[in-house]
């Protein structure tokens, strides 16, 4: 049997369905359905998505049976339609079009009315009686057929739109007349044959093959490759072709085009939302030459606009039952398009139309109190990174705006502020009153405390997980990290962009940390509004999930923020942020730089109340809930001042040397510090950072008990052992301390201590690290670098390729590598629990609040994870959708 490539669609019975859609593309699989269902639809064919794989494979060539089934293609539209491909008198007229399986919506490629030459144009003239209209029609065929197929840019056609109206003192193509768009249609093949040296094709046949193979080779475009980067559409997919009968919204006054969705796709309301236009093609609707009318009464913003319900009510009472019907029928928003033809609707599409968060989650909780849905349905409804468009500000949409750089869509939102090159001008003018937004080639931990009162931080370098990024999601500000777009120049103060476009400190930017784009000047912003219906989505959640969800947070006000978005616990406290504040980082550097321990215990002890009161204020937050308190972790010399001035004052308040310090300063450095001296290895050289550490978290959870009735469930962690004895040795010093305090407080409080699992070393060990672990936490950022030898704020630059070139399926630093990193994982899991079956173990990396690697960790039976405070709720979500998947619960039976 020869296998089948081509499915026709047309009134009465389809060969495929909306099941269809690996094969025939969303479009193709849904005017199928649509016809199986009784609505009118022009006849067609669908080219399976199988031949655009052969079309590539082929060197972009059409294979040779193809126009065996085209014909026969054809000829089922030609009985349907009563009109001849080619013919002089009755010549049909066809569109061809792209249709991925998933909505690429502008990505590829259209042509319009093809089958048009000079013959068959007097046939439509003479069938129509519609000189003008058949004109329009043509002029249309060669600008697409050329822009799309000949590759011709349409600005040259345009350009010669323009200068026509400009002569004729028209304002809208409507104005023109027949003769004025014959006259173009000269004009236009005129330029065609100047710029390629060759006629416009004028076989029907020939046009067909064009266009199919111009809608294959738009699947590799640079708009659509983009667009399945950014939105993870695999490039091996491929897209459908569908050949289908034209009608015409552009014969005459009875005649319209139109755009709709069943919901309003900005608030989710229960509304027939759409536009159209009379006397239009599709494109006219969507191309803003014209400006569109409401599709109904409730639409309209003034009495001049008149409404398809007003001027149409019979067609506009059809099209209400065909919506009506598709929504229930698919059982989600649908995204129509509609022509009408003199007097007769024709639908010419329906997808799940695309929704803004706050509509998603408006539209998936009143379809369940509607009984459209069920509960788990609505949960899959929902993508988990929508959700950072309710958590953050976003940017006007109505706002004009014009990226002049792209960099890493980093920590979502919107920010808005004067440009800042320093952490401490941040600080300065924030002070007076300003908004800032901090630029830096990249930040470190010394830049803290500009980034915490910047609007929003851009970076030149660094990635999805550089500290930038890390830092900005915690504290949920705006950051747009890695733009490799621009060049800054400290020393004047300056950056250029795109176009060699300079921006001067002073200056107004604006970030888009959802896209990833730099905008010039200042764009008005609409601040988030948490509603019922988010609340009512969120419980559904934690009835469904098993997994955990805690947060990484540094400070009171984080922990507050994530608690807020129903954060279980603290799954990651950093201590080092906490020694960068302006009143302990002197007394931090003047410990690093003792020469013997009790100098080094001496500055330890002034640091105690510090560290002390950091805990309590968390701890408080949290009241009850697990707090995992890290215990230091980065190298010592990140604390340590480089500028002559700070070492300077440094020297002068230890008493010391300028020349002294600098050699210190000289001795900490490394080559390699992110696999340096670093994480416990700092406490086996000196164990009395861990036990101050130690005595702050112990006696701030006595001391809660004991004055103020608070229960505190600390898990005291060291990081990066990468050898048993390590745990072992460092386990003692803290157990002895706990026991201490406990003992001369006389508070009885239960701890535990436990480690990160961020070396491959430690996974593959993990059943000897566990007879001196309570619980493991992966740090999958480290367990990412160490197991791929990459430094994650560098692979940013060479990343992009692999992924381009499909040598990695996506950033493993933003989503975990299963095959890889998640291999160390399991093993160090399966090994952990050999030793102690009941061992607790989470993930703290940024990870935890990506959504595929959450339904990884709960595939692999973590108990929980960790993630940034505004990365909660997405978590949360991920985690429920996890189980649910588990169920072979979908989405939609006709998704």
């Amino acid at each position: 049997m020869t296998k089948k490539y081509l499915y026709t669609f047309g009134p009465g019975k389809s060969d495929g369905n909306s099941k269809m859609k690996d094969l025939l593309g969303g479009k193709g699989a849904n005017l199928a359905e649509m016809a199986n269902l009784g609505i009118p639809v022009p006849p067609g064919f669908t080219i399976s998505t199988e031949v655009c794989a052969i079309y590539s494979e082929n060197n972009q060539e059409l294979p040779a049976w193809l126009n065996k089934d085209a014909k026969e293609g054809i000829g089922f539209i030609e009985k349907k339609m009563g009109a001849k491909f080619g013919d002089f008198k009755n010549p049909l007229l066809v569109s061809v079009r792209s249709g991925a399986r998933v909505s690429m919506p502008g990505m590829m490629d259209t042509i319009l009315n093809l089958g048009l030459n000079e013959e068959t144009l007097k046939g439509l003239i003479e069938r129509t009686g519609n000189e003008r209209f058949a004109y329009d029609a043509y002029r249309r065929f060669i600008q697409m057929y050329s822009d799309v197929v000949l590759e011709i840019d349409r600005e040259n056609f345009e350009h010669l739109i323009d200068s026509l109206k400009k002569s004729k003192a028209a304002k809208l193509d409507t104005d023109l007349t027949a003769e004025d768009w014959k006259n173009l249609c000269v004009k236009f093949k005129s330029l065609v044959e100047n710029k390629l040296g060759r006629v416009f094709p004028d076989d029907p046949w020939e046009q067909l093959n064009g266009a199919i193979g111009a809608v294959f080779r738009s699947w590799n475009n640079k708009r659509a490759i983009e667009y399945r980067r950014i939105n993870n559409i695999p490039s091996h997919w491929g897209t459908a072709v569908n050949v289908q009968a034209m009608v015409f919204g552009n014969m005459g006054d009875d005649c319209a085009t139109g755009v709709a969705f069943t919901r309003d796709p900005s608030t989710g309301e229960r509304r027939f939302f759409g536009e159209y236009l009379v006397n239009a093609q599709g494109e006219d609707v969507v191309a803003g030459i014209r400006t569109p009318q409401p599709i109904n009464i409730s639409g309209k913003k003034s009495e001049s606009e008149k409404s398809l319900e007003e001027i149409m009510p019979k067609i506009y009472s059809e099209l209400e039952k065909i919506y009506q019907k598709l929504e229930k029928h698919y059982r989600d928003m649908q995204d129509i398009e509609f022509t009408i033809q003199q007097g007769k609707l024709w639908m010419l599409q329906t997808r799940n139309g695309k929704r803004t968060a706050n509509a998603a989650v408006r539209i998936a909780t009143e379809m369940v109190k509607e009984g459209l849905i069920s509960k788990d349905e609505a949960l899959l409804r929902i993508e988990p990174p929508q959700l950072d468009q309710l958590l953050h500000p976003t940017f006007d949409p109505k706002a004009p705006k014009e990226a002049v750089a792209r960099g890493l869509p980093a920590s979502p939102g919107a920010a808005v502020g004067r440009i800042v090159f320093s952490a401490d001008h941040a600080l300065e003018w924030s002070e007076k009153g300003e908004k800032v937004v901090l630029v830096r080639i990249e930040t470190s931990p010394d830049d803290i405390h500009g980034m915490n009162v910047a609007e929003g931080i851009l970076t030149a370098r660094g990635g999805m997980t550089s500290h930038a990024a890390v830092v900005a999601r915690g504290m949920g500000k705006c950051c747009v990290a890695g733009c490799g777009e621009i060049q800054i120049d400290y020393s004047k103060k300056e950056f250029r962009a795109r176009d060699k476009v300079t921006f001067r400190e002073g200056d107004w930017l604006s970030l888009n940390g959802s896209t990833g784009e730099v905008i010039a000047g200042r764009i008005a912003t609409v601040q988030p509004e948490l509603t019922g219906e988010f609340g009512i989505l969120m419980e559904w959640v934690d009835e469904i999930r098993r997994l955990k969800v805690r947060t990484n947070a540094d400070t009171p006000r984080d922990a507050e923020v994530a608690k807020k978005f129903g954060a279980e616990g603290i799954g990651l406290c950093r201590t080092e942020h906490m020694f960068f504040e302006p009143d302990r980082i002197g007394v931090m550097r003047e410990m690093i730089v003792a020469d013997d321990v009790d100098a080094r215990k001496k500055a330890l002890k002034k640091l105690l109340p510090y560290q002390k009161g950091d805990f309590k204020g968390i701890f408080k937050v949290m009241n009850g809930l697990p707090v995992t308190v890290r215990l230091l972790d980065p190298p010592l010399h990140e604390f340590l001042p480089q500028k002559d001035s700070e070492i300077n004052e440094l020297a002068a308040t230890i008493g010391i040397t300028p020349e002294k310090l600098r050699e210190k300063v000289s001795s900490l450095h490394e080559f390699n510090p992110m696999l340096g001296h670093r994480g416990c290895r700092l406490g086996v050289t000196y164990p009395e950072i861990y036990a101050m550490q130690t005595q702050a978290v112990m006696e701030a959870v006595c001391e809660l008990k004991r004055d103020e009735n608070i229960n505190s469930l600390p898990e005291i962690e060291i990081p990066l052992v990468g050898h048993v004895n390590e745990l072992k040795l460092l386990k003692a010093v803290c157990d002895k301390v706990a026991e201490e305090v406990i003992s001369r407080t006389g508070v009885k409080v239960e701890y535990r201590i436990g480690t990160m699992i961020e070396l491959v070393r430690a996974a593959v060990t993990a059943d000897e690290i566990a007879h001196y672990a309570d619980f493991f936490s992966f740090g999958t950022n480290d367990l990412t670098q160490t197991t791929f030898g990459l430094s994650r704020d560098d692979a940013g630059k060479f990343l992009k390729e692999y992924v381009e070139k499909h040598v990695l399926s996506g950033d493993p630093f933003v989503t975990i590598d299963q095959g890889g990193v998640g291999k160390i994982m399991q093993i160090a899991i399966e090994k952990g629990r050999m030793t102690k079956p009941d061992l607790e173990i989470g993930i703290c990396g940024e990870h935890g609040g990506e959504a595929q690697s959450v339904i990884f960790c709960h595939q692999i039976g973590l108990n929980y994870v960790s993630c940034s405070p505004y990365r909660v709720p997405i978590a949360r979500l991920a985690a429920a959708q996890a189980v649910l998947k588990e169920k072979g619960v979908s989405g939609s039976e006709t998704r």
